[in-house]
């Protein structure tokens, strides 16, 4: 990739510093906006709400509509045909999430779906998290596409981050024309190698890439400029996978390269490490949990989880077991189930094209009822 400038994107980014939220990630000095950092970290429990914690605890919804519109059918936990959101309500969900593409497969999580989605949530009274993926289909680690529209300016890391700013604020107000304020925005969907590939990518299979982490913070702070912009209350998180692996250096990197962000999350799917029984990788994102808060002095939100669905009492145990420990930290933001409504084989129709398998970690039972991982979820 050839060397570019980024300091219209940084100008912009570091316009809306000011409007950071008392939950930021400090700096190197424990300070963020000329306030001490609160000691989030420590494990105690939430002593404000007598040891009840006050977290979201959330569901990422993001095939909802589709499911709807290929006719599946929900049920509440009595087995009484219901709307897949309230029912969540009901046993205690607060919160959703969902995600965003920018020209996506059949318009399913484009800017359309995910407003109207977000109306049923608002109109319930729920939290809304945004998460976006500055793709037209998932971005994780393994692929961070960049969307086809914009892939002429693929080496050019200034129209780059325009494309991130004008994308986050056409969809934040997108949701503000319906009087919509999200509570979180995620700028990027676990950006552990980076986004937008291979303008803000920050390794290969051999080496780091020169620059880099700067070009990443660059596309970060486009994202958090217009996110502010737009809503400047808003929390903006960055997200990483795995959270049973302590990745500090991670944080300490981009925020080292001037990059921004107010919260930090991970996904967390503890049956996944062959190496590692559930139990292991519970105990280890919990620690992480704190770990992180401690040292960033902000919150922690896990934004993914997900548990084989084949055993209800197991995911069950899984799940309740994670959120009772998670709970008790002053660090934890809450967490959010990932897909749960999946049932009954269903798949979105970009997987029968591909002639990919469906979902395996959904949490409801196999006749359209929330399952018993939810229920210990969101007690």
């Amino acid at each position: 990739m050839k060397k570019i400038g980024y300091s219209a994107a940084m100008a912009l980014a570091a316009f809306f510093i000011g409007t950071a939220l008392t939950v930021s990630c400090g700096n190197e000095n424990g300070k963020e906006n000329g306030k001490e950092n609160v000691d989030v970290g420590d494990g105690d429990e939430n002593e404000d709400t007598g040891g009840k914690a006050d977290y979201a605890k959330g569901a990422d919804l993001g095939w909802l509509s589709e499911m709807e519109h290929d006719g599946v059918k929900f049920k509440d936990t009595d087995g009484n045909a219901a709307d897949v959101l309230e029912s969540l309500q009901k046993i205690g969900m607060n919160a959703v999430r969902l995600r965003v593409w920018v020209d996506p497969p059949g318009g399913w999580s484009g800017k359309e779906d995910v407003v109207s989605l977000a109306e049923r949530a608002a109109a319930l009274g729920l939290d809304i998290m945004i998460d976006f993926h500055y793709s037209d289909f998932f971005a994780d680690p393994g692929k961070q596409d960049i969307p086809a529209s914009w892939a002429g300016d693929s080496d050019d890391l200034d129209a780059m981050a325009r494309h991130v700013s004008e994308h986050t604020t056409e969809v934040l107000n997108a949701l503000k024309a319906k009087n919509i304020t999200p509570k979180w925005v995620q700028i990027g969907n676990e950006t552990t190698n980076g986004m937008l590939w291979d303008c803000g990518r920050l390794w290969t299979d051999k080496e780091d890439i020169p620059d880099g982490r700067k070009h990443f913070a660059t596309l970060l702070n486009a994202g958090y400029a217009a996110a502010k912009s737009v809503f400047p209350s808003v929390i903006t998180i960055a997200h990483i996978d795995n959270a049973y692996d302590y990745r500090d250096w991670w944080f300490k990197q981009v925020r080292e390269a001037g990059g921004k962000f107010d919260m930090i999350a991970l996904s967390h799917y503890p049956q996944t490490n062959s190496e590692l029984s559930w139990k292991e990788m519970n105990a280890q994102a919990i620690e992480n949990i704190g770990r992180l808060g401690k040292e960033f002095g902000c919150k922690v939100m896990v934004s993914e989880i997900g548990t084989k669905s084949s055993d209800q009492t197991l995911a069950a145990q899984i799940t309740g077991e994670f959120i009772r420990e998670a709970g008790k930290l002053d660090a934890f933001a809450g967490v959010f189930y990932w897909e749960p409504e999946v049932y009954g084989g269903w798949k979105p129709a970009v997987y029968e094209e591909k002639g990919w398998g469906s979902y395996d970690m959904g949490a409801y039972t196999s006749d359209g009822r929330p399952g018993k991982a939810l229920t210990e979820l969101f007690k």
